[in-house]
């Protein structure tokens, strides 16, 4: 008896020890976005209810346009996350009760993914990217800390400028704590005035710089001749950790993976591979010396850099344990390599693709493509994709048809390119979790989108939408109706429901995931709101930005039929459980659902989504992420769906897990805002319900 008591009090202190904490952005260094808590599981999943609910504020509803996809983290009982309109605040994790929130007012141009916490003795500080700072903040107050940087913050812009850049920066993705390091990325423009990428280190307690790694050589480095012609860090940006990093703190190695160089789809100005763009590097953390490093995509000219953190787990092949960094990628691939050395584990084949870009274009002859694992998505669009109840097939067939297709990594032109996955994914920013045992758990999204390049207009058909057209119209529509699918808004009534100042302010400082247009001239932005405001041209505007490329892409365009469906075959989004021992797939499943579909008697098609998922020590991968405002939790050995439940607004973020006072809970921001579905400013708790939560499973 005296035995079992024993372990029963084991089994107790293992579930509800304070270590069950959710200490940084996706758990921990390793990015697996794993608790080993166990209380919530399978036998009792769906048991869960709401335990508190949270409005942060700033959403807005008017324009569907604000977004939360904050990871929150949870410190010995205090919960830290970001609202709707880009503050940092601090509850009761327990009660969802405020105890204190930021009123910053410099914090344009941001939608944060969340917070780090560093400790060194009694003191507790937040660190909190917004607009184009870091703000260090009293973990017990939420003030600001004034013996850190400039009265408490950091300008990231510092140290990234080059000639005829523009100023937007800003840390979406939280930095990573090293010892008493603050070692961050950076958000920058991806066109042709894009700021440098480099990836730097600073003091948690004064702010100052510590070390700096040049994602775009200088001469000397090796890599400096993968740039033609040369003096890359003059010419060019971008190159950016914008995704986040993974930090292996017994071996003291960071693992960054870095964006593509700027311009994102024209590469005629940088011939080579453009090292280190599209790389995962591994770093020394204590220093920034590149350990190894591993281009994923040769001369990027799609978007193809990688968007997520890499995940730190351990594998077993042939036999032998093997600690390994795995890498996901838009493009639906997962790169394996052993920690020290950077050595795959599968092997990559170098693979030919086509070679016929716009004039001038020089595609890599090859790109990386790894044996194992499986691909997660489909790689290829052909006709037989198109979903059996499309609307307008004919027109459909016809237009893909007309375009290139067929394969992954076709050069853009002037004639319409399909991407399959899309340009986004495949794998997104929520990244992919993982267990002890080797498994990794990935949404992915199979969206074919469409795409072309088109010589920019030396004049427009009115003077004043030039400036519109050079700057807002790839994003928004030459037309100002936004994309199909609501990732870009449309503009065409925004004088409706914005005033000329608001719009001017959104331009200087940016918003969500929108940039600062503050480096072009005041007349520049006059002649934009007066095209949006359909006022009176001025004549003769004169762009300012320098090293303008001669091509624009015509916006990222999601295909979709005039039903608002994805014209491929289902599934449009999953969810995968990757066996990285073997590299095989163990499951896939559809993540999220048209209820109008499924009550036609269409099986589950998967949405868009956007969110990581949350693994746990009870068998569950719980995710929200899909478009239809809902979460859910899997079973982690089969993918069958256990509970569900519906949110306030859809969860656009990866969801936390900790335990407060014996209970676990479960939590995620609900901050919706894109892909047309509506705003909202709420975290929403589970748990199970009092009287059964400290019951054994």
């Amino acid at each position: 008896m005296k035995l079992t008591g024993i372990l029963i009090l084991c089994f107790l202190l293992s579930i509800f020890s304070s270590d069950h904490d959710w200490k940084e952005y996706n758990g921990d260094g390793n990015r697996n976005h794993y608790s080993p808590v166990s209380q919530i599981n399978k036998n009792n999943v769906n048991q869960l209810q709401v335990a508190w609910s949270y409005a942060s504020g700033g959403a807005d509803t008017a324009q569907n346009r604000t977004q939360m996809q904050c990871n929150p983290i949870v410190i010995g009982g205090i919960l830290y996350g970001v609202s709707a309109d880009t503050q940092a605040f601090a509850l009761d994790a327990a009660t969802g009760q405020e105890k204190w929130k930021t009123s910053l007012t410099d914090n344009g141009g941001t939608t944060s993914r969340g917070l780090s916490y560093w400790a060194n003795g009694n003191e507790e500080r937040i660190f909190f990217g917004a607009g184009k700072w870091i703000y260090a903040l009293d973990a017990k107050t939420g003030r600001l800390v004034a013996g850190f940087g400039e009265q408490g913050r950091i300008d990231l812009r510092k140290g990234l400028e080059r000639p005829g850049a523009d100023h937007y920066v800003s840390a979406n993705t939280p930095a990573t704590i090293f010892n008493n390091l603050l070692i961050t990325g950076v958000r920058v423009s991806e066109n042709e005035t894009a700021l440098l990428g480099d990836i730097r280190a600073y003091s948690t307690e004064t702010g100052a710089l510590v070390w700096t790694f040049k994602t775009i050589p200088e001469r000397g480095d090796p890599a400096y001749r993968s740039w033609q012609p040369g003096e890359p860090r003059s010419r060019l940006g971008g190159a950016n950790n914008w995704m986040g990093m993974a930090i292996d703190r017994k071996r003291g190695i960071l693992y960054a993976p870095t964006g593509s160089a700027a311009h994102d789809f024209y590469g005629v100005n940088r011939k080579g591979n453009n090292l280190y763009a599209n790389c995962l590097i591994a770093l020394d953390a204590n220093t920034g010396k590149k350990i190894w490093h591993y281009q994923l995509v040769h001369h990027d000219i799609w978007d193809r850099d990688p968007p997520a953190p890499p995940n730190l787990l351990t594998i077993t092949r042939r036999g032998k344990k093997l600690d390994v960094v795995a890498q996901i990628t838009k493009q639906g691939h997962t790169f394996v390599f052993e920690r020290e050395s950077g050595k795959p584990v599968f092997p990559i084949r170098e693979t030919s693709f086509p070679q016929d870009g716009i004039p001038g274009e020089v595609p890599s002859p090859t790109q990386p493509i790894p044996e194992l694992p499986e691909p997660f998505t489909r790689q290829a669009f052909l006709e037989k994709d198109f979903n059996p109840w499309v609307a307008d097939r004919d027109s459909l067939s016809k237009m893909l048809r007309e375009a290139r297709t067929g394969t992954p990594y076709i050069p853009l032109s002037e004639r319409t390119t399909i991407y399959f996955p899309g340009t986004d994914g495949g794998a997104q920013w929520g990244g992919a979790g993982a267990d002890p045992e080797g498994i990794l758990y990935i949404p992915a999204k199979e969206i074919p989108v469409h795409m072309t390049l088109k010589k920019r207009s030396e004049a427009s058909d009115r003077q004043t939408s030039k400036p519109y057209a050079l700057y807002c119209s790839s994003c928004h529509g030459a037309d100002k109706k936004g994309s199909h699918d609501g990732s870009f808004p449309g503009l065409a009534d925004i004088g409706k429901h914005r005033t000329r100042s608001e719009i001017m302010q959104v331009l200087a400082t940016g918003k969500g995931m929108m940039p600062s247009f503050s480096h072009i001239s005041k007349t520049e932005r006059d002649a934009i709101v007066d095209f949006l405001l359909q006022k009176e041209p001025e004549k003769d505007v004169e762009i300012t930005a320098k090293n303008v490329v001669p091509y624009q892409h015509l916006g990222y365009n999601r295909w979709y039929d005039r039903n608002g469906y994805p014209v491929s075959t289902p599934p449009w989004g999953t969810l995968t459980a990757l066996n990285l021992n073997s590299g095989k797939k163990k499951w896939q499943v559809p993540l999220g659902e048209y209820p109008e579909l499924t009550a036609r008697g269409i099986a589950p098609t998967g949405t868009d989504n956007y969110g990581g998922p949350l693994v746990t020590g009870g068998g569950l991968v719980v995710i929200a992420a899909s478009r239809d405002e809902k979460i859910r939790a899997f079973d982690k050995d089969t993918g069958k769906i256990l509970w569900e439940a519906p949110l306030p607004a859809a969860g656009y973020a990866s969801p936390s897990t900790y335990v407060v006072n014996n209970r676990q809970y479960i939590v995620i921001a609900c901050g919706g805002g894109k892909l047309k579905t509506r705003s909202g400013d709420r975290y929403l708790a589970f748990a199970l319900p009092e009287r059964d939560f400290i019951r054994r499973p």
